[in-house]
């Protein structure tokens, strides 16, 4: 008989791995990507937060259903680190946390103060008083666009402002393209935490009516101090392969800042500014893929 399950904690995982042009499956007990001669690399699917696949990779349904099993979010993005798709989490089954986050998003004041702490958060300040959630969102913008300024000229790097086209991702400039890999990388670590908790991406607070609505909000709060002045660096290196770099920074800060362990604290944190009561959870609801063992202290007690 094989021991149970026992869930590795978003906070004690890598934060990704990217994987290209390999057959993903399951072997032996093990999830591993087996190349075209056949050679099998081992992913420890379990102790990663997010998995990103790559043009030219297969994933099979059992690979699939393990990394669902696992917690372990999939996530196929282009070969630039445009994000395509996103799947292989079990979400949902926390509906108490969805409740709660739909019904901090469907009131008017309740959204403002969880604005306003979203605010507070990524600028060090808090907002100016009796302004709107369309206000602050104009205000953000405003110094969101100042901070790339002030990142490009402390990197060296020449600034047009922040555009690019997917669909055209060559014609873009060097630096838009190494923030928008970057970007995708912090994005991939997000969903997966905002997942994990027991949330929905798609019930956002300052970004409204995307699939990925809170996933931005929430990556947004660790953009300017993670990701952005390397990306910019990086930028002004003029290496030839800049998007690579890109990833291979994303994947030592990501480490050392200890960002995975930061992520869902931060949730609760702006989500609780709401001041509304967390609805408690249903008898009826259907238990986690893999269920935390039973615990012989209190919530706060620590093994």
């Amino acid at each position: 008989m094989l021991p149970p399950l026992k869930p590795i904690a978003m906070k004690e995982r890598v934060s990704l791995v990217f994987v290209e042009k390999g057959q993903i499956d399951v072997k032996d007990g093990a999830f591993v990507v087996i190349d075209e001669t056949g050679i099998r690399t081992h992913i420890p699917v379990g102790s990663i937060a997010c998995i990103m696949l790559e043009p030219g990779t297969r994933v099979s349904h059992h690979a699939a259903a393990l990394a669902a099993r696992a917690g372990t979010l999939l996530v196929w993005v282009g070969e630039a680190g445009v994000r395509l798709y996103a799947a292989g989490q079990p979400g949902g089954a926390r509906s108490d946390r969805l409740l709660y986050q739909a019904k901090l998003a469907l009131d008017d004041d309740a959204r403002l103060k969880v604005v306003r702490k979203m605010y507070e958060i990524r600028f060090g300040e808090k907002p100016p008083e009796r302004r709107s959630v369309e206000q602050l969102r104009g205000i953000e913008g405003a110094r969101v666009r100042k901070l790339y300024q002030l990142l490009a000229k402390q990197a060296g790097v020449e600034w047009k402002g922040r555009n690019y086209d997917h669909t055209e991702w060559d014609n873009s400039d060097t630096a838009n393209r190494c923030l928008s890999s970057a970007t995708a990388c912090l994005y991939g670590i997000c969903e997966a935490a905002v997942l994990a908790a027991g949330y929905a991406p798609a019930i956002g607070f300052i970004h409204t009516g995307k699939p990925l609505s809170f996933v931005y909000d929430i990556a947004d709060l660790f953009k300017f101090d993670e990701i952005v002045p390397h990306a910019f660096k990086i930028a002004a290196k003029n290496y030839p392969n800049p998007e690579r770099e890109v990833r291979l920074m994303c994947r030592d800060v990501f480490r050392q800042s200890k960002i995975l362990r930061k992520i869902i604290p931060t949730i609760e944190e702006v989500l609780a500014a709401g001041e509304l009561e967390v609805p408690k959870p249903a008898e009826e609801n259907i238990a986690p893929a893999i269920p935390n063992a039973e615990s012989i202290g209190d919530v706060g007690h620590r093994s």
